[in-house]
């Protein structure tokens, strides 16, 4: 058989089931770590609850995954997860899911194995939205779970350094209020609205433009040309005010 011929009939094997995202279409890619409650607390022994060393990790990692081909508008980190929200146009690969989940996921583990000199893994999957609103409230959906999630991390790591061993801290905790929470860590002299925003509401990175001075070659005169940056932002709003924050990257 021809290498031509060879080529068609193997090829098929790979694509015959292609999944491809219809136009249209809001497309979301959530990039979690995969084992990473034994890397960065057995291996690494990253500060519990909160690291800004694996924090700035998990940003750089995010801010490389906006700048490798994709038309990414929006990226958001807490926790070991990222998600990143893609411009309403983007087509690379005829938007084909493996090639948007195994591409990112890919660069992600490789970004992240680099800055920490280990090796580390991600998984990949993409959400599709119908509209605007769902996209608002995927959204607010993690930056709540960063507020949850903080929280408790910082009850439990609470009750851990006071020598409660890990069961017995979860079953403390289990079933108590935010309320509940709250008055258990303030009681201890921590006062959660206090800590950093970062860990409560997790990172957001996007495009910003700016004006760049810069020397004509031919001319010799300054002039000035509009260019483009990753802003980082951990000074993130909550609630309604981080809903009307996403909707701007969503006016067309």
């Amino acid at each position: 058989m021809k290498f031509d011929e060879l080529d068609q009939k193997m090829r098929v094997y790979e694509t015959v089931n292609d999944v491809c995202v219809l136009p249209d279409i809001y497309m979301v890619a959530r990039i979690d770590g995969r084992g990473f409650t034994r890397l960065t607390k057995e291996v690494h022994q990253f500060e519990a609850p909160f690291d800004v060393r694996f924090r700035d990790l998990m940003v750089a990692t995010t801010e490389h995954l906006m700048n490798c081909g994709f038309n990414v508008i929006y990226g958001y980190t807490e926790s070991d997860e990222i998600s990143l929200l893609f411009a309403p146009g983007e087509n690379s690969f005829a938007r084909k899911l493996r090639k948007y989940n195994s591409i990112l996921a890919g660069e992600a583990s490789a970004k992240f194995s680099v800055l920490l000199q280990d090796v580390a893994a991600f998984d990949c999957r993409i959400s599709q939205l119908p509209n605007r609103k769902t996209v608002v409230d995927y959204f607010r959906w993690r930056n709540e779970d960063a507020f949850r999630n903080a929280l408790s991390a910082h009850c439990y790591w609470l009750l851990r350094n006071q020598g409660i061993s890990a069961k017995a801290a979860t079953r403390h905790l289990t079933g108590r209020s935010v309320a509940e929470k709250n008055e258990l860590l303030f009681q201890n002299g921590i006062n959660f609205n206090e800590l950093p925003n970062w860990q409560k509401r997790g990172v957001g990175l996007y495009w910003v433009d700016f004006d760049k001075q810069g020397l004509n070659p031919k001319t010799g005169d300054m002039i000035t040309t509009r260019r483009r940056k990753i802003r980082v932002d951990y000074e993130l709003p909550m609630k309604e005010a981080y809903s009307d924050f996403i909707e701007q990257f969503l006016i067309e």
